[in-house]
């Protein structure tokens, strides 16, 4: 996971973990302003809007982040502390993207600067929010995905026998957020300091432009949006949870749920709930649970958190006799033996939208018949592999997919290509696909069979795996070693004043990457024999992309632009440079413009 290496880069990872171990123990925050603008924070912040494919997304002011890379890290840092002394949002620009059922939703876009500020906000608010959400909820959290709520659907269907789905659909959610309700949500969360609760009041009010202040909502796009959508609904989380899970027991009775005991008692409501952000379901044991829970929700949505349920949507399905969807699966109670399992499928306005996309790329091919347009459609159907092969029907689903496709992908692609069995194809292709499936050869690439698929299980989040904790960050990736951090510790701290942000950020994922080590003589480096080459020098057209800067002792750095015969002739004799390494400095220089030194 790059974004916990990147909090060691900036020292903020015990910053974070204490945030959420405060939270845990129930402690309120006051003074987070402090942290939200410490240097560290920001350029972190900075790091991760720059790592996302969005930031080349321009907002009203027409700047993406390639107009903030070539300030120095003080700029940077001054110019947002300045903007919050007094913050006000730039105005956020519309977009329409349209959705699976034709319809379209509405985007807002921040400008650049006020996506780092929300960023830095995240980052501080997010570990707060984390110790506090039910662990049910998997939209937009760390780690989480869908898949993990379709896994936790699946066990409650086959384990726990629940087959009836309360489905709740909110009506327009993300445009329909009460401000003052979730002011008063993120207080109740320990968030109290007033100033930021002032600059998230300010973010969630500012202007779109075309159509004013927006007096309710949070709109879709901004970077703190997803985060502020859970706190909204982490109160209907723990509510629903309160009535049955975690209500308290005067008997024990072991639940086929099995992570707790369960409550036998005819006036309680027997219900789970499941939610993917905006999305989500209670499962059920009887119909009469069902229709309890349902008018009990709505009702809970309207007066408590200002919202409104669409009742056409929304409805109350025997899995036993009907489908549910969720997140683009199909859901249903079959018989299995003596039980009913989950089956799960895709939707199908998704199948639809799956040929229409494939069509399309298949003309592109035939159009232009480029190695490029090929790896584009791979791309393609690798994604909706990776997303749709955690239901338990997807090989089916595939294999009809490809046999309707079939006759459209050889009409086109006859002419151009070569339909055969794989012969040594690249590893990528063997790590996901048989050899047995005939595909098209397009330039030189194989395209990549629609219906070889199989099903993979669907595994439910381990709470063990959050970031906020030093186990779990065990879990998660191999830190970095002690030694190798206190250096880059050392080289954030090095006072490099006309270096761009863009520089100084490669600079240490550069080093980091190597391991500390010079990369022509491979010998380890402490921070202060650290020189950053640019391996196409500056003068002649190069940048400070991460590809274009090497990590490099100083003394062998001076070899590579000296012109002076006997300055090299003693630098060559102190480092005991041999051949090998004299070789790779000789190319450094070629591609500098500098002659090749010749060794006697």
């Amino acid at each position: 996971m790059p974004t916990l290496r990147y909090w060691d880069y900036y020292n903020m990872t015990e910053t974070y973990t204490d945030l959420y171990e405060k939270a845990k123990e129930g402690k309120s925050f006051s003074f987070l302003y402090n942290i939200v603008t410490s240097r560290e924070n920001i350029l972190l912040a900075f790091r991760t809007i720059k790592s996302n494919k969005g930031s080349m997304t321009p907002g009203t002011d027409g700047k993406t982040i390639a107009d903030l890379k070539e300030l120095t890290e003080n700029e940077l840092v001054t110019e947002v502390k300045m903007k919050l002394q007094n913050y006000q949002p730039k105005k956020i620009r519309r977009e329409w993207i349209e959705k699976d059922n034709g319809k379209w939703r509405p985007l807002g876009i921040p400008c650049i600067l006020d996506r780092i500020i929300q960023q830095s906000f995240k980052q501080v608010l997010e570990p707060i929010a984390e110790a506090k959400f039910y662990k049910h909820s998997h939209g937009f959290r760390p780690l989480r995905s869908a898949h993990h709520a379709m896994a936790r659907i699946q066990y409650l269907i086959n384990q726990a026998q629940l087959h009836f789905v309360v489905d709740i659909d909110i009506k327009s959610f993300f445009d329909n957020v009460n401000h003052t309700r979730l002011i008063k949500q993120l207080w109740n969360l320990g968030i109290e300091d007033r100033k930021v609760l002032a600059c998230i009041s300010k973010m969630i009010k500012a202007e779109i432009d075309g159509e004013g202040v927006p007096k309710k909502g949070t709109p879709q796009g901004g970077i703190l949006s997803p985060l502020l959508s859970n706190i909204v609904l982490n109160d209907l989380d723990q509510w629903v949870a309160g009535q049955w899970e975690f209500f308290p027991l005067t008997k024990p009775y072991q639940s086929k749920v099995g992570e707790r005991y369960a409550k036998k008692r005819s006036n309680l409501k027997e219900g789970y709930l499941v939610r993917y952000a905006d999305d989500f379901k209670v499962l059920c044991r009887d119909g009469k649970a069902a229709l309890r829970w349902y008018h009990a929700i709505r009702r809970y949505l309207k007066e408590r958190l200002c919202l409104d349920i669409s009742s056409e949507k929304s409805q109350i399905v025997n899995l036993r006799k009907r489908d549910s969807e969720f997140l683009g699966f199909i859901i249903r109670a079959n018989k299995k033996g003596k039980k009913r399992v989950a089956h799960t499928s895709v939707i199908h306005k998704k199948r639809r939208k799956i040929k229409q996309e494939a069509k399309k790329l298949i003309r592109r091919i035939k159009a232009s018949p480029t190695s490029q347009n090929v790896q584009r459609y791979n791309s393609f159907v690798l994604g909706i592999h990776h997303y749709f092969k955690r239901a338990t029907h997807v090989n089916l689903v595939f294999t009809r997919l490809a046999y309707d496709l079939k006759s459209f992908l050889y009409n086109r692609l006859r002419p151009i290509g070569r339909y055969d069995h794989p012969n040594n194809p690249p590893p990528t292709y063997k790590k996901f696909f048989s050899l047995k499936s005939k595909t098209f050869k397009v330039a030189k690439t194989y395209l990549y069979p629609l219906g070889d698929v199989s099903t993979v299980n669907a595994m439910n989040f381990s709470p063990e795996l959050s970031p906020y904790t030093l186990e779990g960050r065990k879990r998660l990736y191999k830190r970095l070693r002690p030694d190798i951090q206190y250096e880059v510790g050392q080289l954030m701290k090095s006072n490099l004043p006309n270096r761009t942000i863009e520089y100084l950020n490669n600079r240490i994922s550069r080093y980091s990457m190597k391991m500390g080590k010079c990369e022509i003589t491979g010998w380890h480096l402490t921070a202060s024999d650290v020189h950053c080459h640019h391996f196409k020098p500056l003068c002649l057209g190069g940048n400070n992309t991460f590809q274009n800067l090497r990590i490099l002792h100083q003394d062998i750095h001076r070899l590579i632009h000296l012109s002076d015969i006997s300055k090299i002739k003693i630098l060559i004799s102190k480092l005991n440079i041999n051949q090998t390494i004299l070789v790779k400095i000789n190319q450094y220089r070629k591609v500098c413009g500098q002659e090749a030194i010749v060794q006697n």
